[in-house]
């Protein structure tokens, strides 16, 4: 791509395993291999001594320095209580899924030969507001520019569109991997790329299925040693049953038994694992995403969306046998396996490659017109909010192609309109008339992003001197809801004029974009008194905390 142009590349960052993707000069998405030649690099942390270490070196080390590594470091992500201490310092989980982003990106400027500033990283669609920064904030950590957020079903529906026929069609994203499970409704058009809704758990992933695996080697192991001890407050035998456990299960995606071993206290025993039971002791892990699943399609139907045409599979998970049969079992449908470990990532960098095209027509178009535009999401917006023509667009695609050598086709592509919807709700607390709290959602679940809304209510007392502004987080499609189903996000004080009587209007104003970043603005309309609400959340790193991991991660060499 031409040095006018910066290329974007896209970060797959996963609970187990992370990638990183780029498109090449043909248009096509490449996943750059790591400095050990794999695809994929663990997600995995190791604090040794004066370095920081990350990928296979560090997940093999769990087994000797299990309090020195960190992994599933993912589903910590915007959870203001965790904290990893090592050598009296303390690691949010943002800084530690920083070191993650460093070791990828680093390990593809050498395998590449460039210098690479701009990303877009991945995240499941379940993600809220606070996961969501979290994220956002360990790649400006890692001292990158982020530029945006994109889901991982949206990801690999975008890799799947591109590589598919250009036929319309609706299709399920069923995505399980290391950690987290989505399950997506994406209807694909030639010209666009639509969300309808989205629901799943980013707690239910793979590594649960280990898990299971883990509590049934310790029982087994407990009935033969005929002992009550929990082995796994044993940090070293916990580590080395966690890695044996996620061996077996690839095992037994290909064969019907495997043999494991487990090591504790001076005792050495022999358990024979056999595909059988352990598809009965994860039977209900795979019940719930088949209830997650059905949840969804409830939600597609209130928008209109009956039926489906394809289900296809992500994430390393789905290659359970059990979880293909299962699918086929309940939806008369025989799912498609589309490059599992892959797809997020290739997906994110064709979605990178669209915004730096855009980059490009957008400052081409500018110096052919003499206007100047803010950056968009979409070129054909342009025709809609600007005094722009078809054949310019048409003309400054012809110049970028020209410059960056692609195609002209392929830039014009590059303009596939991608919507998508917000996973949460998002509401303000506000009292009834019985003067009960309850949560007014402004935005409700899978309501198509970006959205501005807004609402007046009321205050309720003459001389009122603030009304606090509570912004929650929930999970229902419902206009109201108990405060008890909602977390709260954020908080503002909004100031009252003096003598400002009862029942006067405060309109609250929610617009949420793409990255499914929140912004909120409050106005009271007799003196257009006003407050913008900033969701700086203690769940989240920030002010002189932010500045010194970007600080630390910067000074500190990650192998």
């Amino acid at each position: 791509m031409s040095e006018k142009i910066k290329r974007i590349f896209g970060i797959d960052l996963g609970t187990t395993y992370s990638s990183i993707a780029y498109v090449d000069e043909y248009g096509k998405p490449v996943v750059v291999p790591n400095a050990e030649n794999q695809h994929l690099t663990p997600s995995v942390v190791f604090f040794d001594e004066g370095n920081i270490v990350v990928g296979d070196i560090a997940k093999e080390s769990a087994k000797i320095y299990p309090d020195e590594v960190v992994s599933f470091v993912k589903r910590s992500m915007g959870e203001p209580n965790f904290l990893f201490e090592y050598a009296s310092k303390t690691y949010r989980a943002e800084e530690i899924s920083s070191y993650i982003i460093r070791k990828v990106i680093q390990d593809a400027e050498q395998n590449l030969g460039e210098k690479i500033t701009d990303i877009l990283i991945t995240c499941p669609a379940y993600f809220g507001i606070n996961e969501r920064e979290a994220t956002k904030r360990a790649g400006e950590i890692a001292g990158y520019n982020v530029r945006q957020i994109i889901n991982e079903p949206t990801a690999a529906a975008i890799a799947y569109g591109t590589a598919e026929s250009s036929e319309r069609k609706t299709v399920l994203v069923y995505d399980l991997g290391g950690g987290t499970f989505d399950i997506t409704m994406i209807e694909i058009k030639p010209d666009a790329i639509e969300v309808i809704c989205t629901g799943g758990d980013h707690n239910l992933g793979g590594k649960d299925w280990d898990d299971r695996i883990v509590s049934y080697l310790v029982e087994e192991f407990q009935k033969i040693v005929k002992t009550e001890e929990d082995i796994l407050d044993d940090p070293d035998t916990c580590q080395e049953l966690q890695l044996s456990a996620e061996k077996a299960k690839k095992i037994l995606s290909q064969r019907d038994k495997t043999p494991m071993a487990v090591t504790h206290g001076g005792e050495r025993v022999k358990i024979e694992l056999e595909r059988e039971k352990f598809e009965e002791i994860t039977m209900d892990l795979l019940e719930r995403t088949i209830a997650f699943t059905h949840e969804m399609l409830k939600e597609g139907s209130k928008k209109g969306y009956d039926k489906f045409d394809e289900i296809i599979l992500v994430g390393g998970a789905t290659r359970i046998p059990r979880v293909i049969e299962r699918i086929k079992e309940e939806f008369s449908i025989d799912p498609k396996s589309f490059d599992p470990d892959e797809s997020v990532a290739k997906g994110a960098a064709i979605y990178g490659w669209k915004l730096a095209l855009n980059d490009g027509l957008i400052k081409k178009i500018s110096e052919n017109t003499g206007k100047t535009f803010n950056a968009i999401d979409n070129i054909i917006e342009l025709t809609d909010t600007a005094d722009v023509t078809q054949s310019q667009i048409q003309e400054a695609a012809q110049q970028v192609a020209d410059e960056t050598g692609y195609t002209l086709a392929a830039v014009e592509n590059s303009n596939v309109k991608v919507k998508n919807v917000s996973s949460k709700s998002f509401g303000v607390i506000v009292r009834n008339r019985q003067n009960e709290e309850l949560v007014f959602n402004l935005i409700t679940r899978n309501t198509s992003v970006p959205v501005t809304t807004k609402k007046a209510f009321f205050t309720g007392i003459a001389d009122q001197e603030t009304v606090l502004i509570r912004i929650m987080e929930n999970e229902t499609s419902e206009k109201t809801l108990p405060p008890q189903h909602a977390i709260e996000i954020g908080t503002a004080t909004l100031n009252l004029p003096n003598g400002f009587p009862a029942d006067l209007p405060v309109e609250i104003n929610f617009k949420l974009n793409m990255d499914g970043c929140l912004q909120i603005n409050a106005v009271e309309t007799s003196e257009s008194r006003s407050v913008d609400i900033t969701l700086d959340t203690c769940a989240v790193i920030n002010g002189d905390e932010l500045e010194e991991a970007k600080i630390r991660c910067q000074s500190l060499v990650v192998h």
